[in-house]
């Protein structure tokens, strides 16, 4: 069953019904969705679809002969093309010929690149000298980011210029994740969303019908699970240094945020850690964050964080824990280690990421007070409570100088009018905004109380938001 994808889908379809060529530069990491998508869009179409895989240039060449050849009606027993111009040139020129609207999909990109490496120049020639004057829609897709957005969207790159079109597949936001699990109630549906993130291969493996903690036990503290070494395996796939990559994500799933303390704890040199958290960054696993107004590149406060909810779950509670779960546990222990005392702290912590993609939702579809342009946290010292504090999400518009501070609260109880009021105070931290632009939210679990309701029910500067609006709304 396909899910989500629906603005993809649009702007594929949308290029395959124009009358010229067409080219889409189609990426993102493993799991996240691609070649579904890809076979939703070319099910009821003319397709000439070639999936490289990690072998020599010749043999990706003979099996890209063989599916080229059958696609234009030519006999089994033509021999392969003797090189990657000459087959290309082929496809050109059959097009051409037969001004044939089709789809020419060529998946994993990079794996024939890595083994002929003047593929790129290869194919920008078979495309300025032939396939641009028919109406073909070319999609090459990759796994390996860096790859695509350097050698074949990036300036030095042969192919730079001839792309129509570029999706970069992200995984699936709270909203779309939830449509895995139609018959899930919200507050399963936050547990499901920390513990499983949003890529769409691993709410696949979810059954629905067994419950939120039958299937975190099933999927990832079975020693025959099959999420239970996931990340350790993306990270062998992607990446050329996995041991490394893997002790800098345990040092940041331990609480570290420097790169000074990261290199520490993970063990690796300090002067080559950047490049590790600039890889992880770009495959969005990790991300940099500073508190709301300061200048990301002069920010002292940048602290590194698990942005991937998965991998965020796995390394805290599975990935510690992987001797024992090895060995074969019984279930008691097993839900122990999976939904231990700091399990609600964690999901609390999610939650806020939550409200965050929340705020971004309602603004695309004008459901806030104002359009806003940028979005974060905020942490650092009240001077007047002098003690440390945070704002846990912000929507702002600072050329009108409006902004919304917002509280998320995972707890089934908690004080409310200390919560607003605490929310109201802090408003005076975030410099540059008029006190009578700023809006607040209070982010809830469950529907706060009747008094609470009735006491914020005529102040506009103040709306009340619980888990199960969040998912109806």
């Amino acid at each position: 069953m396909f899910i989500a994808r629906e603005h993809e889908l649009q702007t594929l379809e949308r290029l395959y019904a124009s009358d010229s060529f067409e080219m889409v530069v189609l990426y993102g990491r493993r799991r996240v969705g691609k070649t579904a998508l890809i076979d939703e869009f070319v099910k009821d179409k003319d397709t000439l679809y070639f999936t490289a895989i990690q072998q020599s240039a010749k043999l990706n060449l003979e099996d890209f002969s063989r599916t080229a050849l059958r696609f234009f009606g030519m006999p089994d027993s033509m021999p392969a093309f003797g090189s990657w111009s000459s087959a290309l040139r082929f496809v050109a020129q059959q097009a051409a010929e037969s001004k044939r609207r089709f789809v020419f999909v060529f998946d994993e990109f990079p794996y024939a690149a890595a083994a002929e490496p003047s593929l790129p120049s290869i194919m920008q020639i078979a495309i300025d000298h032939g396939l641009l004057s028919t109406n073909v829609t070319m999609i090459l897709s990759g796994s390996n980011e860096g790859f695509m957005e350097n050698d074949v969207l990036g300036r030095k790159s042969p192919l730079y210029g001839r792309r129509t079109a570029q999706i970069r597949l992200l995984p699936f936001d709270y909203v779309d994740a939830a449509k895995f699990l139609p018959s899930t109630d919200p507050y399963d549906l936050v547990n499901y969303y920390a513990a499983f993130g949003g890529t769409p291969y691993y709410l696949a493996r979810i059954n629905e019908s067994e419950g939120f903690e039958a299937n975190v036990l099933q999927l990832m503290f079975d020693n025959l699970g099959p999420l239970r070494e996931e990340p350790m395996m993306m990270l062998r796939q992607e990446l050329r240094e996995p041991a490394a990559y893997y002790s800098v994500l345990q040092s940041i799933a331990a609480g570290n945020s420097s790169p000074k303390l990261i290199a520490e704890h993970a063990g690796v040199d300090s002067d080559g850690v950047s490049n590790y958290l600039k890889t992880l960054t770009s495959l969005r696993i990790i991300e940099r964050m500073v508190p709301f107004g300061d200048n990301p590149e002069k920010s002292r406060k940048g602290m590194y964080v698990i942005a991937d909810p998965f991998f965020a779950y796995w390394f805290r509670f599975v990935g510690r824990n992987m001797s024992i779960i090895e060995t074969g546990i019984s279930e008691r222990v097993a839900r122990k280690l999976a939904f231990g005392p700091a399990f609600e702290t964690y999901v609390g912590q999610q939650f806020e990421t939550i409200c965050r993609q929340w705020l971004v939702r309602a603004n695309a579809n004008d459901m806030l007070p104002f359009i806003a342009t940028q979005f974060g946290k905020w942490w650092g010292n009240d001077p007047i409570a002098r003690e440390q504090t945070d704002i846990d999400v912000i929507a702002a518009n600072p050329q009108d100088k409006q902004l919304l501070l917002g509280e998320c609260k995972w707890r089934n109880a908690f004080n409310e009018t200390e919560a607003l009021e605490r929310l109201h105070r802090r408003a005076a931290l975030i410099h540059g905004y008029l006190p009578g632009n700023t809006k607040f939210m209070l982010f809830t679990k469950n529907p706060v109380s009747e008094a609470t309701r009735n006491r914020y029910l005529h102040d506009d500067s103040t709306e009340l938001i619980t888990a199960e609006s969040m998912y109806t709304r």
